[in-house]
């Protein structure tokens, strides 16, 4: 995040701020001259272990300065054996101030690009913590829909099999429905996601981006990829399966599966705790294992375009190991089967996996044909959605002759 961050910092965001809250301007006249701001200056300092001068700007008062009180307090060193009561929260802070990389800090220096005319001309600083939450706000949210809408169109063009319009599950309007999910869904998922993020900049993860003996060269970084895939596929299995539990399905996951049949653009159409709780093995992994910066930036990407094929109804491959678009598409039919995300592995072991149907990859069947597979598929899927969902379906679908 931090290479996209400081892109954006450079061409847009530090003019952006300094125009916004210029240092000396109002904003900043106020907050020196506000004795509000001060007594509480002065009492955040009466309760950390180390005094410091009160902070002259925003900057200070939320990590953006090495010289603010709070920054000092969650670096502040203590001896193990004077743990007491009183004193252990901010043993605690110190323990885990221990995990930062300090140089991976964002926004002290630059680091990939000159620092430009307007880069500390903000009371807002690069460092700052809620300038980086609302900068990673805007520029993961605006990412993520043009990601979506541009992936999933392409998709639908070249590669959806339109057939399925003329499933008797497909919904009314199920395209727009998909779209005005996504598009909702995703700020708010990037809301959630946003304190991993802001680890990451603040050293707080094992992302680097030097490629040296040290860091374990290419062949380490090449390695990632397989590691990054198995541990994510896995770690999705248990949180798929468990938004299956009925009253987790019925709160959050119910809204995914009102697609029974899928267009690339359910990929993105989710509860957004859902949508949320499902990508959370892709940023637990950089905090638990070392991964190139770039790669990471890649494997991202990968997932969403990963996410959407998987939901275009083009059933290329039966591959028993790789859980494809006929493997997904068994999970929207058929509700309690094939959970993983990248493979089958974790469903053979759950006893989760159902082998999809021969006919998916009948490219050539006639339309009568068809029609009974699509009856057959029907009458499955309603025994199982009737268990899960119970015998009222509140879904509209099209009429189909």
């Amino acid at each position: 995040m931090d290479i996209v961050l400081e892109i954006c910092d450079y061409f847009i965001f530090d003019r952006l701020y300094a125009a916004a809250l210029p240092k000396g301007g109002k904003v900043d006249q106020f907050i020196q001259n506000s004795p509000v701001i001060q007594q509480a200056s002065s009492k955040i300092s009466q309760f950390l272990p180390v005094s410091s001068a009160s902070y002259d700007t925003l900057d200070n008062a939320i990590l953006g300065n090495t010289t603010s009180p709070i920054y000092n307090a969650l670096n502040f060193q203590f001896n193990a054996t004077s743990v007491n009561v009183a004193n252990l929260p901010s043993y605690l802070w110190t323990k885990v101030m221990n995990l930062q990389n300090k140089s991976e800090i964002y926004g002290l220096k630059p680091t990939f690009l000159p620092a430009g005319d307007y880069f500390s001309s903000s009371i807002l600083s690069r460092s700052n913590l809620l300038r980086e939450s609302l900068s990673i706000l805007v520029v993961t949210t605006i990412f993520g829909w043009l990601l979506y809408l541009i992936v999933a169109y392409f998709s639908y063009l070249f590669v959806f099999d339109r057939r399925i319009f003329n499933h008797p599950r497909y919904l009314k309007n199920q395209m727009w429905l998909e779209i005005e999910r996504a598009m909702t869904a995703i700020p708010i998922m990037v809301a959630l996601t946003n304190p991993f993020f802001l680890l990451e900049l603040k050293g707080f993860s094992r992302l680097y981006f030097e490629i040296n003996e040290c860091t374990g060269g290419w062949k380490f970084l090449l390695l990632q990829i397989p590691m990054f895939i198995l541990f994510t596929d896995c770690l999705i299995y248990f949180i798929h399966r468990w938004l299956h539990w009925p009253s987790v399905y019925k709160r959050l996951h119910k809204p995914h599966h009102k697609w029974i049949v899928c267009t690339p653009f359910a990929s993105h159409a989710f509860h957004p705790v859902d949508g949320w709780a499902q990508s959370l093995p892709y940023h637990i992994y950089p905090l638990l294992f070392p991964l190139h910066k770039v790669l990471y930036l890649g494997l991202f990407t990968f997932v969403n375009f990963w996410t959407v094929m998987i939901h275009d109804g083009n059933y290329m491959s039966n591959d028993p190991v790789v859980n494809g678009t006929a493997c997904h598409t068994v999970h929207h039919l058929y509700f309690n089967y094939n959970y993983g995300q990248f493979t089958t592995l974790w469903d053979r072991i759950g006893r989760s996996y159902r082998r999809p149907d021969d006919s998916f990859f009948i490219k050539d069947t006639d339309v009568e044909k068809e029609k009974q597979e699509w009856k057959k598929q029907v009458t499955q899927m309603e025994e199982i959605r009737n268990e899960l969902e119970g015998k009222v379906d509140d879904r509209e679908y099209v009429e189909v002759s």
